[in-house]
């Protein structure tokens, strides 16, 4: 199941700087593109706000 990203997105860059898959779009917050995501878990890991949940 693919990550998204919710509202207490700050835009800080650092999951997307951990993706391996390069599935996280930069904006006013961060989306996860769920076509290319493969759930692995890494942008979670290091979201400081705990904006990226299970969908």
């Amino acid at each position: 199941m693919p990550k998204f990203i919710t509202d207490a997105c700050i835009a800080c860059g650092s999951c997307q700087a951990e993706c391996p898959v390069d599935c996280i779009i930069e904006g006013d917050i961060y989306v996860i593109d769920a076509d290319l995501c493969i759930d692995c878990g890494a942008c979670a890991d290091v979201c400081p706000t705990g904006a990226i949940e299970d969908k």
